[in-house]
């Protein structure tokens, strides 16, 4: 068997800790001089032997990469090329030889470690599948007289009982000499994927072959852990108390909820119909609450509003990827940045079956954002119930449950409540998916909505199901062309990026990027913006923190935001200000010097979804790129831009990880808007939110909300305030930006 084979291959020897560096030397060492050996007959002494065996030496981070470049190329280097290495690395030709044995036997044992995983999850399907078989024994019938079955059930039934046994028996055997020799227990090692695997498998597997691309290694684009606390800490509950009884309330919620969302997904009218004026559905309210009648509706808010929208389209991605990214909790973060602010599982209620994730059901948390300092984020704890209908069609719905015990610690102005909201995923024979998607929500604002946003608010825009799909689409689609091979098609440095794990690399810090310019527009620590200025027609907001990350700026960082209205169509503001040639026309710093794009990644079909790496010919900053990723879908787009050394560049480029490479991104973010049709002098602070001080929107308008956003290193503030200098500053900087953007589009003051 498979299990007992694995007991074959457990190595024999231990592994030195590679990634610091630190490589254990052999026992058999050189003496120097006459103190660090015996002399003649004479017998170390055991302390000093043990010290020595003790010895570690620990490598510069120039000589560990400069091996692990060899060590890619040439696993087992002969004696030509260890003597090379010593001299260039100033180590001793026997450092060389053990550090390669080490790090083959470290190698080694991470594939091992993985072969146990995956017998470890052949064994829980194997007892699935049995315990699978053994309920449907119950339920047998004879076929002649349509009673129960008068032949050996019962020896079938004690066969699948002994079988069990031994399978259980087997693993507990295997785990217990896998935890001895790992040093931890098994049960901490995860259930199918090998150790070390990033939160985003993108291997070919994911896409189901799409495109006739051959099989390549996966990107893992997680952002490491660490990479921006600062802006995003890690969310921390109270333990939740969950009884049986809860559980099952839970359960019989969510399939309830399953089955109201499957036949909304699947009906038309008189659930829902089409807008006149955008053809977009809408659902009737008196139907669907005919059809669709609650409880406790009369508890409901009457100042509450209703949220609903549907869409559908279709997405480049595997349908089993497509479940297993959604249900896992990371990869959710992950796949939409510019909507999702934060989250996490608080309770899993229900494991599902193995491999499918078909009756997963979990208890999460969600915060949800625009990327506006005028809108306050929404949080939600709700259910998450994954269920294959047939083969090849997964329903995976979302409704919103109230834990009173943690909902008071909610510092949202807006109350929401999801009523069952969700997606169908079905397969497409060419390793495609289509997906319609709907949400549902009842909202309760404390605050009045800010007048910029009102329209999108109200239609469900700007968190509706298109907002949802769109990005989704562009998500799958940017992963796809990752698959590509072939790089840079710009010269950096006299070539482009030169393999294919630079250019993962790059991705990596691009995405990384992105995640952190989301997350300082929203700051989801508890930091809350404030007003600092009103500049015509627009006011500042800002907000600081203290940035301690490893690798990351040390010191306070402020972050000011600011949100117009323009009256240019979003697709030509996107194209103003990504364009490398029209940058010197707004961007401040760059004092109308030119900027020439270097290197180029393309992340899908439309031309503004590439990451581009930019050289400012300005004089004093000849040492610094502009790293930049820009993005655009029907739902609105991103500019996102943080200045790199060279020498920061040159190390993702070549395929080094970027998680340590400090950013501190700045940016713009474009929402289709209509045009503000009056505008009436503003009177008191706060948001602004009382349609007498602010614009109100038309919906068939094309023009453009576009937010401003900058992040600068402050010297000599403290977290809690900021000073005059600080505030002109910001001031200056987002006043002048704008100016110069209305200016370069002919835009004028209202």
């Amino acid at each position: 068997m498979l299990l007992i084979s694995f007991l074959l291959l457990l190595p024999k020897s231990r592994v030195g800790d590679f990634s610091s560096g630190e490589v254990k030397e052999s026992s058999m060492e050189f003496s120097v001089g006459g103190g660090g050996g015996s002399s003649g007959g004479d017998q170390p002494d055991a302390s000093d032997s043990h010290r020595r065996r003790k010895r570690y030496h620990r490598h510069t981070a120039h000589q560990i990469q400069t091996l692990e470049s060899m060590f890619k190329e040439c696993p087992h280097p002969d004696e030509k090329t260890r003597n090379q290495l010593s001299k260039e690395l100033a180590l001793h030709p026997r450092q060389i030889k053990f550090w390669f044995q080490n790090r083959r036997t470290q190698t080694k044992t991470q594939h091992e470690r993985a072969d146990n995983c995956a017998l470890r999850a052949e064994n829980d399907k194997i007892r699935c599948e049995n315990i699978a078989i053994r309920e449907a024994l119950k339920n047998v019938i004879c076929p002649s007289c349509g009673g129960p079955p008068v032949e050996d059930s019962y020896f079938d039934e004690q066969k699948l009982r002994m079988e069990n046994a031994f399978l259980k028996e087997e693993l507990d055997r295997v785990s217990s000499i896998a935890s001895k020799y790992i040093g931890r227990p098994i049960s901490q090692l995860p259930s199918v994927m090998p150790i070390h695997a990033s939160s985003w498998d993108l291997s070919m597997a994911s896409f189901g072959g799409h495109g006739g691309l051959v099989p390549g290694p996966s990107l893992d684009l997680d952002l490491l852990s660490g990479s921006s606390s600062s802006v995003m800490p890690s969310l921390v509950f109270p333990p939740v108390s969950i009884s049986e009884m809860d559980k099952s309330v839970m359960t019989e919620m969510a399939t309830n909820a399953m089955n109201e969302l499957i036949r909304l997904l699947q009906s038309n009218e008189p659930l829902w119909v089409k807008s006149s004026t955008d053809g977009r559905e809408i659902l009737v309210s008196e139907n669907y609450e005919r059809f669709f009648p609650r409880p406790n509706s009369h508890l409901r808010n009457p100042e509450a509003r209703m949220e609903a929208s549907r869409a559908s389209g279709v997405v480049i991605m595997d349908g089993l990827a497509l479940v297993d990214n959604f249900m896992d909790v990371d990869k959710w973060v992950e796949m939409f940045p510019t909507i999702v602010s934060r989250a996490t599982t608080i309770c899993m209620i229900s494991s599902g079956i193995l491999g499918s994730q078909s009756g997963t059901l979990q208890l999460m948390y969600e915060e949800l954002q625009m990327l506006t300092a005028l809108l306050p984020i929404r949080q939600l704890y709700f259910l998450r119930l994954c269920q294959q209908i047939k083969q090849g069609t997964w329903a995976i719905i979302d409704v919103s449950y109230d834990l009173p015990q943690q909902e008071s610690q909610f510092t949202s102005s807006c109350k929401a409540h999801k009523l069952p909201s969700g997606c169908l995923i079905q397969e497409m024979p060419n390793g495609y998916s289509k997906v319609s998607w709907m949400e549902h929500w009842e909202i309760e604002d404390t605050v009045p909505v800010h007048g910029l946003y009102r329209d999108l608010i109200r239609t469900g825009v700007a968190f509706g199901a298109e907002r949802w799909l769109s990005t989704l689409q562009r998500i799958s689609e940017r992963f796809a062309c990752l698959m590509v091979t072939g790089s840079s098609t710009t010269d950096f440095g006299g070539g482009v990026i030169p393999s294919a794990e630079g250019k993962r690399s790059m991705v990596k810090l691009a995405q990384r990027l992105v995640k952190s310019f989301c997350s300082s527009i929203n700051p989801s620590n508890g930091q809350q913006w404030t007003t600092i200025s009103r500049l015509n027609e627009f006011e500042v907001r800002a907000t600081s923190h203290k940035s301690t990350d490893p690798g990351q700026l040390s010191g306070v960082v402020l972050c000011a935001a600011a949100t117009l209205w323009l009256p240019v169509s979003p697709q030509n503001v996107f194209n103003f200000l990504r364009d490398e040639r029209t940058r010197p026309q707004w961007d401040v710093l760059s004092n109308q010097n030119p900027v020439q794009e270097v290197a180029h990644i393309a992340n899908g079909s439309h031309p503004g979804n590439c990451i581009s790496v930019l050289r400012a010919f300005n004089a004093g900053q000849n040492n610094t790129l502009i790293l930049q990723e820009s993005c655009i879908d029907a739902s609105g787009s991103l500019i996102a831009y943080c200045p790199v050394d060279i020498p920061a560049i040159e190390i993702a480029m070549r395929g080094d990880d970027p998680s340590y490479i400090p950013l501190l991104p700045s940016g713009f973010t474009i929402s289709p808007s209509g045009e503000p049709n009056h505008l009436h002098s503003s009177e008191g602070g706060g948001d602004g939110a009382s349609t007498s001080s602010t614009p109100v929107i038309a919906a068939e308008s094309s023009g453009s909300l576009v937010t401003v956003m900058f992040q600068i290193l402050v010297s000599g503030m403290q977290s809690s305030g900021m000073t005059a200098e600080s505030v002109a500053t910001i001031n200056n900087l987002i006043g002048n930006t704008v100016h110069q953007i209305k200016s370069a589009l002919n835009c004028t003051t209202s």
